[in-house]
């Protein structure tokens, strides 16, 4: 069997996610649940399935981003599909501006993608309170829009692409929509949710599920109402969110798990968020944990070799560790200084490729780690470096605003284990110089 380069690379790309119900990435799929502490995918799809199949439910997903969250969320898609339910899932990256979202800007793009979705299988809604919004809106921004007969998600999608790059009149619609914000929920979830179920379930459907994934992303920006961004949308606003009607999941700010806000948080939404966390490369006392390393080492040969075990590639007949790296020590090494964080191995084993070809050796995975850490280190004070020294000894984590940076910048990541939370640094700043002072 000999390995394929150009596919290899295709596949360790680490912006890529997977698409479970497609069966080219289904192949690269390594399910980690075991490892993680908890089967997450599962208690969402249950909860949504099998204990409340009928009746509305939100929930909370998060951890790192880079962690594997969106592929679980597309796993989690493809399950539900097969129970029947319509699921919409979009990443809200692609149509707001992380760095500037309202509550308005998340419901307009639920409202949007339902009705995009609904349109692909030949459900065509009109609510009749947007035709008179985009009416409004048109005049209020003096922009020549033709959204009179348009579908809805077409004239939402011309109202965004005109907003989004321009803050001026980003800012006059927000003041326009804000006061209206319980009006368009209730035309959302009147006009559009609700028939929309009726429609399918007239197709035989379950039920409608919305997954609204990226929303982790929005930045930790100050609001002018004093709040920090992620408190603002989830705490103070997580009312309004909570209240479609249909079956939602939201993802959210891991710092919000490890702020004050936590409890104010699970008031408005009435549940705890999910987190996935790291896939652990060892235990809360340092000792190593075979079977993290072993499954992270198989998500790397199942890119190189795809359809073929672990155990054919550690087969010293086949030689297929050693067509991929010079040795299985180099395999492991690039393992564990990924701290388990899907993206980062995925990230380090790329820039290997981007500069030898296979069998890697063991001097290009340092010089990338070294690279890497370089990178890294440029950005830590000398404060922050006390930090997390004090993570490392501790394991533990408090929740001020120096930690929560630590999290944000990905220098200290979480593990779960039967005891709960555990925490330690990115392995990578372990083999800074600063972090040995």
């Amino acid at each position: 069997m000999k390995l394929d380069l150009q596919k290899f690379y295709k596949a360790s790309n680490p912006i890529k996610t997977l698409v479970v119900s497609n069966p080219e990435d289904r192949q690269y799929y390594i399910d980690f649940s075991a490892v993680r502490g908890a089967k997450i995918i599962e208690e969402l799809g249950r909860t949504i399935a099998r204990l409340s199949p009928e009746t509305p439910t939100c929930q909370l997903f998060t951890g790192h981003i880079g962690c594997g969250k969106s592929t679980e969320l597309l796993r989690l898609k493809a399950e539900l599909e097969k129970q029947d339910f319509h699921v919409v899932y979009f990443e809200s990256s692609q149509s707001l501006d992380m760095a500037d979202v309202d509550v308005t800007d998340i419901l307009l793009a639920v409202a949007r993608e339902v009705s995009k979705s609904l349109e692909d299988i030949k459900i065509n809604l009109k609510p009749g309170y947007f035709q008179n919004l985009f009416k409004e809106i048109t005049d209020l921004l003096m922009t020549p829009m033709e959204l009179s007969e348009v579908e809805l998600s077409a004239g939402i999608a011309k109202i965004t692409a005109k907003t989004k790059d321009s803050p001026k009149l980003r800012s006059q619609l927000r003041q326009y929509l804000e006061p209206r914000t319980n009006g368009i929920l209730e035309a959302i979830n009147n006009e559009l949710l609700k028939p929309a179920k009726d429609k399918l379930k007239e197709k035989g459907k379950a039920g409608l599920v919305v997954i609204v994934d990226n929303l982790d992303r929005v930045d930790n920006s100050l609001k002018p109402s004093g709040y920090y961004q992620p408190e603002y949308l989830f705490v103070e606003r997580g009312e309004q969110l909570n209240q479609l009607n249909c079956h939602v999941i939201y993802t959210i700010p891991l710092v919000l798990v490890f702020s004050n806000a936590l409890g104010r948080l699970t008031n408005r939404f009435g549940v705890d968020p999910k987190v996935l966390p790291m896939v652990p490369v060892q235990v809360r006392d340092g000792a190593d944990f075979e079977q993290g390393i072993t499954l992270l080492q198989k998500m790397i040969m199942v890119r190189a070799f795809p359809g073929v075990s672990w155990e054919q590639s550690q087969n010293p007949n086949f030689n297929l560790i050693t067509q991929v790296f010079d040795s299985p020590d180099t395999l492991e090494r690039i393992c564990r200084v990924s701290g388990g964080h899907l993206r980062n191995l995925l990230m380090l084993l790329f820039r290997c490729l981007q500069r030898e070809d296979p069998p890697i050796s063991r001097n290009c995975v340092e010089s990338v780690i070294k690279q890497r850490c370089n990178e890294l280190t440029l950005a830590i004070t000398a404060d922050e470096w006390q930090l997390l020294r004090e993570v490392a000894q501790h394991k533990s984590f408090r929740g001020d605003e120096k930690y929560e940076l630590l999290l944000r910048s990905m220098f200290v990541f979480e593990y779960r284990d039967e005891d709960g939370s555990w925490f330690d640094i990115n392995p990578i700043l372990m083999e800074a110089k600063e972090f040995q002072l």
